[in-house]
C-alpha cells in the first residue's frame, strides 16, 4: 500500500464505495511506514506491555467518560444496543455490548457459512498452495497461522474479516459443527489495519491469536482463528468445546481493532459472488454477522 493512499471500502448494502476513517492513523502510519520509526515499531507494537496498559484502562471505571465521544466520533448505531450506554461501567463494558437481537437477523439454511462478525471482508476462492495476499505484495502462509494443523486446508479457501473500533466486537460460529480442537498462541500485537499489512509484518503469523477447529457435516473442517492486534486487552472465547449452532456466540474481544479468519478445505464451499468479485480488485467488502459468505458446494 503506498504511503497516504486512503483505505477503500464497499458498503454490501448500498454498493457505494468509501473511504474508512482510521482511529489513530497518523500513529500506525509512524509507527510502520516512518523508515526512522523501526525501534518504536519494536518496542510498541512487539511488546503487550502497552496493549495490557491499554487493557487496564479500559476496563476500569475511568475509561467511561471514553463511551459519548466514541459514539459520536464513529458514529455508531445506539438503537442496535442490547442495554442503554448508561449501563456500562468501562468503555470495555461498552465496547463488548451485546446487541438486540433483531439488530443481526440470519438465515437459518444449513447449506450457508455465514459472516461470524461485523468488519471488512476479503474472501480468497482458491489459496495458493498456503499462501494468501490481503496486500499485493505481502503474502501470507496459512502454514505459519496454523501451526501443525494446515496440512488438510492446503489449496482451500480462506476469509478475513477485520473488525475496527466502530464494530460490533462479539463473534459467531458460521455454521452448525463440533468444536474438535482449540489452540491459543501467545505472539506479538502488530496493527491488523491495511496500512501495518503493507509494512511487512506477518500478523497472521507472529500476532498472538486463538485457533479452532470445528467439523461440520456439510463444509469439511473449518479453521476458525481469532487474531489479536495493537491495543486489543483480550481474546475471550466464550465457547471452546462441545457441538455448535450457527450463529451461537463464540466469543469477543475487548478495545481494539481485531480480525477473524475462516480457513476450508479445498472444494467445500464457494464464496459470494460479490465477496469475489470486491476481493479480485483489492477491495473489502463491509459485512455484518449472520449475512452470507459462502455457501457448500457438496
Amino acid at each position: 500500500m503506498a504511503h497516504n493512499q486512503p483505505i477503500r471500502i464497499i458498503d454490501r448494502q448500498s454498493g457505494e464505495e468509501f473511504e474508512e476513517k482510521v482511529l489513530g492513523e497518523k500513529w500506525i502510519r509512524w509507527a510502520y511506514q516512518d523508515a526512522g520509526s523501526s525501534l518504536i515499531e519494536k518496542c510498541l507494537f512487539r511488546s503487550a506491555l502497552i496493549s495490557k496498559i491499554m487493557g487496564a484502562y479500559y476496563d476500569s471505571p475511568l475509561s467511561k467518560g471514553k463511551i459519548d465521544p466514541t459514539i459520536k466520533e464513529l458514529d455508531i448505531d445506539e438503537s442496535e444496543f442490547a442495554a442503554p450506554k448508561d449501563s456500562y461501567q468501562s468503555f470495555n463494558d461498552f465496547f463488548i455490548r451485546h446487541l438486540k437481537p433483531q439488530a443481526r437477523p440470519f438465515k437459518t439454511d444449513p447449506t450457508l457459512i455465514l459472516s461470524p462478525a461485523d468488519g471488512r471482508v476479503l474472501v480468497f476462492p482458491k489459496l495458493d498452495g498456503t499462501d494468501f495476499a490481503p496486500i499485493k505484495g505481502y503474502p501470507f502462509s496459512i502454514e505459519k497461522m496454523l501451526p501443525g494443523l494446515h496440512e488438510r486446508f492446503v489449496g482451500g479457501a480462506l476469509a478475513i474479516v477485520r473488525l475496527c473500533p466502530a464494530d460490533y466486537h462479539r463473534y459467531h460460529f458460521p455454521c452448525d459443527g463440533l468444536i474438535t480442537h482449540s489452540l491459543d498462541i501467545d505472539g506479538a500485537l502488530h496493527s491488523v489495519n491495511p496500512i501495518a499489512l503493507g509494512a511487512g509484518p506477518d500478523v497472521f503469523g507472529e500476532n498472538k491469536r486463538s485457533l479452532t477447529l470445528i467439523e461440520t457435516e456439510k463444509a469439511g473442517t473449518i479453521a476458525f482463528v481469532e487474531v489479536g492486534a495493537f491495543g486489543v486487552g483480550a481474546i475471550v472465547n466464550t465457547k471452546t468445546c462441545g457441538p455448535v449452532k450457527a450463529m451461537d456466540e463464540k466469543g469477543y474481544f475487548k478495545f481494539g481493532g481485531s480480525t477473524t479468519v475462516l480457513v476450508f478445505e479445498p472444494g467445500k464451499i464457494q464464496f459470494s459472488t460479490d465477496l469475489i468479485a470486491n476481493s479480485a480488485e483489492g477491495k473489502e467488502t463491509l459485512i455484518k454477522v449472520g449475512e452470507e459468505l459462502a455457501s457448500v458446494t457438496a
